[in-house]
């Protein structure tokens, strides 16, 4: 068994023809490019076992060689993915089922019988693969950087594969982001963490490919460093996949959603004060508001209007054909790897970072509570709306973190205040947001933050 790091770049054709004569990898290039056609069939259960173990069995012919690979799911933020993989050398192209042995076999998948595998879909493409090296400090950093050019193809249904991997072979995974970023400074080059496996099963089931990723566990005692570390990563994360189904099927409702868990991010990065300077994070936030000045404008219209609606599919891929959000979600995956709100802290800072997270929690949405001064609003409804990045603070960490805190009815306060942030955001609303003012000063968590 292997462990594969790697990050998966979405590209378009004229992207993997300008990668070939990048600079940077021309100059990193100690091999040359290597063309392979690859040959690939992916199997499971027709009930589809291996996919419910987050497990995929292939079998690829590479000229006249061929393996037999086994990967685990593992884990995978914004293209950049951990991931157990064996493989086995065979004479024939057929399955050796004796390989599939308890060392690698899932533990879930124990009772399975493995002659009920079969093959369900192909990945076929060209790969054009160079060994990328150089010295990053005392260290040296190979990489693999292969161009795959192809298609997934399940039943009548197929997708194109135009993607760029960039493997670890020696070094640290910062150094695949780093080489990552200075790729996207100048082409649009989308992380994209959607497996070759995962696109035929979603040709093969629409409905399989799964949005949703497990909320991060939180604990009272963490430090607020890593709970905030979990949080980013989980909405990053989130985003990516939001915008690679959108991508995918153009449904409003994900393009909604991938608006939302941006603001929620950009909510996230402004809420931390000390623990964060504001110059750590400051291209990042700009690079967030500038996606959300954008795209919020054009959701809010799509509200009431379809043609605006049919439109954003469109207006999606030209985002996507510019280096912006490709380029701003590998910084900030970056800067998330490395620990980058640390960077410039004072010792006030640095004892926040340490500091527990239900501590720092309390006071944190205490301050805003108090801030927010709900009962201002009661006769001035319209002027919340400069209120609502501080909604949007208090909104995020009562999402995602509100079961660490004693807090009575916490449920109800985010509910209620979410429907208060809606509001203030709607036109002729005036007298609903006053009546909502009054209807979240009223709940119980609400008074006990602001004792």
């Amino acid at each position: 068994m292997v462990k594969e790091t790697e990050i998966k770049l979405r590209a378009s054709r004229a992207t993997l023809a300008a990668l070939r004569e990048h600079p940077l990898l021309k100059k990193r290039n100690k091999s040359g490019w290597q063309h392979t056609p690859l040959f690939n069939q992916y199997y499971d259960t027709p009930a589809r076992d291996l996919a419910g173990a987050k497990v995929a069995l292939r079998l690829r012919r590479d000229g006249e060689q061929f393996i037999q690979t086994l990967k685990s799911r593992g884990q995978s933020v914004a293209g950049l993915s951990e991931r157990n993989e064996w493989d086995w050398y065979l004479d024939k192209p057929e399955l050796d089922l004796g390989k599939l042995d308890d060392q690698c076999w899932p533990a879930s998948l124990a009772e399975l019988d493995k002659t009920s595998l079969m093959p369900l879909f192909t990945t076929d493409f060209i790969r054009e693969k160079a060994e990328i090296a150089w010295g990053r400090g005392k260290a040296k950093v190979v990489i693999e950087a292969a161009l795959d050019l192809g298609k997934v193809i399940a039943g009548e249904g197929e997708e194109e594969i135009c993607e760029l991997e960039l493997e670890l072979r020696q070094g640290e995974p910062a150094a695949l982001l780093e080489l990552a970023c200075e790729l996207a400074e100048g082409l649009p080059l989308m992380p994209c963490d959607i497996s070759k496996a995962e696109r035929g099963y979603r040709l093969f089931d629409a409905a399989s490919y799964s949005l949703s990723l497990p909320a991060p566990t939180l604990s009272a005692d963490m430090s607020l460093d890593d709970a905030f570390a979990a949080l980013a990563w989980h909405l990053l994360g989130a985003s990516q996949r939001l915008a690679e189904q959108y991508r995918w099927n153009g449904h409003w409702r994900l393009l909604a959603e991938w608006i939302e868990r941006l603001g929620e991010l950009r909510a996230l990065l402004g809420s931390l004060g000390q623990a964060a300077p504001r110059a750590s994070s400051r291209e990042l936030r700009q690079g967030l508001d500038a996606l959300l000045d954008d795209w919020r404008p054009r959701l809010s219209a799509g509200q009431d209007d379809e043609t605006m609606r049919q439109a954003a599919p469109a207006l999606f891929a030209s985002e996507l054909d510019s280096p912006r959000w490709g380029l701003l979600s590998l910084q900030l995956a970056r800067w998330l790897l490395a620990a980058g709100w640390r960077e410039g802290r004072n010792a006030r800072g640095q004892r926040q970072g340490e500091a527990a997270l239900v501590n720092w929690l309390s006071t944190l949405l205490a301050d805003e509570a108090t801030q927010l001064n709900l009962r201002s609003y009661q006769t001035q409804p319209l002027r919340l709306t400069e209120q609502q990045p501080r909604l949007e603070r208090l909104l995020v960490w009562l999402r995602l973190a509100r079961q660490v805190l004693d807090l009575a009815e916490a449920d109800r306060l985010y509910g209620e205040l979410a429907k208060l942030s809606e509001l203030a955001q709607q036109a002729d609303t005036t007298g609903a947001v006053a009546e909502q003012c009054i209807k979240v000063q009223q709940l119980r968590a609400w008074k006990a933050l602001l004792r």
